[in-house]
């Protein structure tokens, strides 16, 4: 398993998506629903688009556990990657929400399947910090380097920076805070919608951060290893270029296969020789998200790396055969495991 690419990940498949008006207010990238589309109409779209992902992640070989959610009051949780995070070392870590009603996207459920399913030492919950006031939204609100160990992350009542000093201690990263704007001046909600780091190829809007002597720096540690940065405008960045994720499938035979994933609107605003660049490393795969674009989000929102070690299958009496099949073809058994959680 890549440091930086997780090899497995976990989605929601929320089924009454829609726009959260909790949100609107500081987060420049969400829209309207376009008028005379129903509830029904945007909720169906959204479920072919995630099962679009779920089905593209596979396709190139990703493990992807899929969990329902059918609860009308949590219309973000299709973006789990703002409560929950997963490092080596069997590390998970669950964080504050800015928006009240996305507090409870939170699940035991999803935490019960990675104890399960992989190695997890230890749960470190932050999310007590909402009582004071106090946010920082996992991987939204940070972009993180696994191999060099560095969290950078854009200031913002969604990232506290001491919230984030206290996740790099106890994690063992280095904070890397920064001021980002738009041409505007309206700061930047989340840190993963102006950049992404992979194993040897970052996407990053540096332009977008004021402090010529911090960008410069942000330049350099994202750089000092041979990554290769590409730099994206902001223009790109508001057609969520900055919001990929790198993940490692496997081909057919078996190879390590490493793939930068974002949406399709993303990938049609990069130029050609951002492209090949990014494809010195690792494979462009783009799918088509609209419907869930209009939250302000994409795919990297939606997506929760799985940084675990797997435990050996473990089965109940009486239904090995079946379990080992959901193990051979992911997309068997409606994409549900025989435990009764929703997951591969």
């Amino acid at each position: 398993m890549s440091a930086q690419a997780p090899s497995a990940v976990v989605l929601v498949r929320a089924e009454r998506f829609h726009p959260n008006p909790a949100t609107a207010a500081d987060n420049a990238f969400q829209t309207d629903v376009p008028a005379g589309r129903s509830e029904g109409d945007v909720e169906a779209r959204a479920l072919a688009e995630m099962d679009a992902v779920a089905d593209a992640l596979r396709d190139v070989g990703v493990r992807v556990h899929v969990f329902s959610d059918s609860d009308h009051t949590r219309p973000d949780s299709v973006f789990p990657n703002n409560w929950l995070s997963t490092h080596a070392g069997g590390l998970v870590a669950v964080y504050p929400m800015y928006a009240s009603n996305r507090r409870h996207e939170r699940r035991a459920d999803v935490l019960e399947m990675l104890k399960r399913q992989y190695r997890v030492q230890t749960i470190v919950d932050y999310s007590g910090l909402e009582m004071d006031g106090i946010f920082l939204e996992g991987t939204g609100a940070m972009v993180l380097d696994h191999v060099s160990r560095v969290a950078y992350a854009a200031r913002s009542h969604r990232a506290d920076t001491h919230v984030l000093e206290r996740f790099c201690t106890d994690f063992g990263y280095e904070p890397m805070a920064f001021e980002a704007v738009d041409s505007g001046g309206v700061p930047v909600y989340h840190t993963n919608v102006i950049g992404c780091v992979g194993t040897e190829v970052a996407l990053f809007a540096l332009g977008m951060i004021p402090d010529e002597q911090r960008r410069e720096q942000v330049r350099e540690r994202l750089s000092v290893n041979g990554r290769t940065v590409v730099e994206i405008t902001e223009e790109q960045v508001r057609e969520f270029a900055g919001n990929a994720v790198e993940l490692c499938g496997r081909t057919p035979e078996g190879r390590r296969r490493y793939v930068m994933v974002m949406s399709a609107r993303a990938r049609a605003s990069l130029r050609d020789d951002q492209v090949a660049a990014i494809e010195e490393s690792c494979e462009v795969v783009a799918v088509d998200i609209p419907t869930i674009e209009l939250a302000g989000g994409s795919v990297r929102c939606m997506i929760a790396g799985v940084h675990l070690d797997r435990r050996p299958p473990q089965v109940e009496p009486g239904i090995t055969q079946a379990v080992e099949a959901i193990d051979a073809d992911p997309r068997t058994a409606d994409g549900r495991d025989l435990m009764g959680v929703a997951t591969d």
